[in-house]
């Protein structure tokens, strides 16, 4: 081991073990890149020994499976993982691909498929040849912080998924990979392994982020994360298609911080001594870009949307997939040659050249495997709207809304059936929408007999607007008075979040399971924005609200019903910056001033019928708005 100064501490070699093909390599790559000088490579095991010169040059599978005797693989073996033990460390941290425990597992394997040996009489034999080097090994061993990555718990399949890696494999490596499976699943039986970090179907980065948490508090060199809840909107096309007009909306609108592709690989090349990045190859650059968006995103902690611009490569943004899995989102902007040239101030001839060199790296073959293909031929509304629908689809989760029966909600016996008649010809055998939905107070149980609208949430296609509306027309009757409130959304609407705060607030409730529908179609999805979305929309409808109380106590004829109504709303809005949703006008207006009017109750009933009072209340509410925001005289 390295001797260290007074004063500072001995290195931390990190073992990362496991079979073939679950991403050792790749993992310690990245993170070795990553961290720069604080961390070295033990090296491959073959440039610890002389020997495998020779091994090499007549067959190393030969020499391994058949021609070599098998006391001197293992010798061979052994010495070389001793040998890499005792070299001296060059920085804090040393990444060694393949722990201890992996020589035991592969040599096993390597007697059971030579000698035809069962998975424990295997394991003897290993631990028989390597007898002479037990005591190093041990210390070896024990020096290790050994991490195992395995395709999954059960060694079949992992065997399965290791050989499907595989261009091609003879029988001989199918039965040696079947046993290595098995030792090593033995070793984590037998706690040989520190940690155990299943692979599974995770991309990349999420297995690096895994690695990170484990690791930090091992070695602090290690950062602790890995591109956190980061998503990554990366955005391909031709020349002029319109990549820089959509990463400016995203920045502008969806709060992404905007990146160029070449910046990134230009920054971690820089970093880690690459003179030329684009003359490597397109994985080792997908890789590149990874590092540096993982650098910059950890000396930006706050940032989790970014965009990277622009894809060339199709090669490189397969890579960036695998690497990222559900974290990228690649967005390929589908634009005619005609709008594209009439777009470039060089004209045509500018754009059919650089479209050349484009196509030439594989930039038009991006949009067949593009998560989004955007049509960028029609208007900016046009193409904003898809933006909005491509960025809320990876924030806001789809939900199956959950459903009730009518006769839970508590309403009137003539509204019930009112609605049961609306479900029976909305949603019967051929359904003309896609939702139905209570909100406001007939929703929670507090509907009031003079006092309170139905309201009414339905999601329907456009097409379906002369179906409902003469629904609704047969109906009326049975309403009986009562105001109806029905708000129609398009499913594209609620995709785009193109919605009023308080229908992305019903959207949050029916994504929530707080507000059940009455009917949905049974494959249907909504988007739910999350309660932060929710909250900060919020404002909006507050605005409006303090708006429309001045109004109301600046008319001769006072609507008391509407002034405590817009009052109960603000008072909504102002506890929901509290972390407290109280959809009741009473119980958020008792909630909202309870620690500041001495006789709350008296007001909260008289509000409702004397003018004094209700404009007590407002005044009330609004001082209390008004005071997060006006500044000192």
């Amino acid at each position: 081991m390295t001797i260290m100064p007074t004063g500072l501490q001995q290195p931390v070699s990190i073992a990362l073990s496991g079979p073939d093909n679950t991403g050792k390599t790749k993992q310690i790559g990245l993170l070795a890149r990553r961290m720069g000088a604080a961390a070295c490579s033990g090296g491959p095991l073959d440039h610890h020994d002389p020997r495998w010169e020779r091994i090499k040059a007549g067959g190393m599978g030969t020499w391994w499976f058949t021609d070599g005797p098998v006391q001197e693989v293992a010798e061979v073996l052994a010495c070389s993982y001793l040998e890499r033990s005792r070299s001296e460390a060059s920085a804090p941290v040393r990444l060694l691909d393949r722990g201890i425990p992996m020589l035991e597992a592969s040599l096993a394997a390597t007697v059971a498929v030579r000698e035809e040996l069962a998975l424990q009489a295997a394991a003897d034999r290993a631990r028989a040849l390597l007898a002479p080097y037990a005591a190093d090994l041990r210390a070896a061993e024990a020096a290790e912080h050994s991490v195992v990555l395995l395709h999954c718990q059960d060694p079949a399949e992992g065997t399965r998924r290791a050989l499907a890696h595989e261009a091609s494999v003879t029988d001989v490596y199918t039965a040696y990979q079947r046993h290595l499976h098995d030792q090593v699943a033995l070793l984590v039986t037998d706690s040989r392994f520190t940690e155990t970090v299943i692979v599974g179907e995770r991309p990349t980065i999420t297995v690096q982020d895994d690695l990170r948490r484990r690791l930090h508090p091992v070695a602090p060199g290690i950062p602790p994360r890995a591109l956190p809840d980061v998503h990554v909107v990366a955005l391909g096309g031709l020349s002029e298609s319109g990549k820089s007009a959509t990463g400016e909306y995203l920045r502008t609108h969806h709060g992404h911080t905007r990146l160029k592709i070449g910046y990134l690989i230009e920054d971690s090349a820089r970093r880690c001594g690459i003179a030329d990045p684009y003359a490597l190859g397109e994985v080792v650059q997908a890789e590149l870009i990874v590092d540096a968006l993982d650098r910059y995103c950890a000396a930006h902690h706050f940032l989790n949307r970014v965009s990277i611009e622009s894809l060339h490569s199709a090669a490189s943004t397969r890579e960036l997939a695998r690497m990222l899995g559900d974290q990228l989102t690649v967005a390929y902007l589908k634009t005619p040659f005609t709008i594209r040239a009439a777009r470039s101030v060089p004209g045509a001839a500018d754009v059919a050249e650089r479209d050349r060199a484009k196509i030439s790296r594989g930039a038009g073959a991006i949009a067949a495997f593009a998560d989004a293909v955007i049509d960028n031929s029609g208007s900016r509304l046009q193409l904003e709207r898809a933006l909005d629908r491509l960025v809320l689809a990876a924030c806001w989760p789809a939900r199956r809304p959950q459903t009730v029966p009518l006769n839970t909600l508590g309403l009137p016996v003539h509204l019930e059936v009112y609605l049961s008649a609306v479900l029976d010809r909305m949603a019967g055998e051929q359904p003309l929408i896609d939702l139905l939905a209570v909100t406001g107070s007939g929703a929670r149980g507090k509907y009031q007999h003079g006092w309170s609208d139905l309201d009414v949430f339905v999601i329907a296609a456009p097409e379906s607007l002369p179906g409902i509306r003469e629904i609704l027309a047969d109906l009326d009757s049975e309403l009986d008075g009562v105001k109806l409130g029905l708000t129609i959304l398009t499913p594209g609407e609620c995709a785009a979040g193109a919605v009023s705060s308080r229908l992305l607030h019903v959207l949050a409730l029916l994504g929530s399971g707080a507000l059940p529908a009455l009917w949905c179609r049974p494959d249907l999805t909504v988007p739910a924005p999350p309660a932060a979305d929710d909250v900060d929309a919020s404002v909006r409808d507050g605005i409006q609200a303090a708006i429309e109380i001045r109004r109301q106590l600046l008319r001769t004829t006072l609507d008391l019903r509407a002034l405590y109504k817009v009052t109960a709303l603000l008072a909504k809005i102002q506890l929901r910056f509290m972390g407290i949703e109280s959809p009741a006008d009473d119980e958020a207006l008792a909630a909202l001033l309870a620690d500041s009017h001495p006789h709350l109750d008296g007001l909260l009933r008289q509000a409702r019928a004397d003018r004094g009072q209700a404009e007590v209340l407002a005044r009330t509410v609004l001082d209390r708005w008004l005071a997060t925001m006006d500044a000192p005289r």
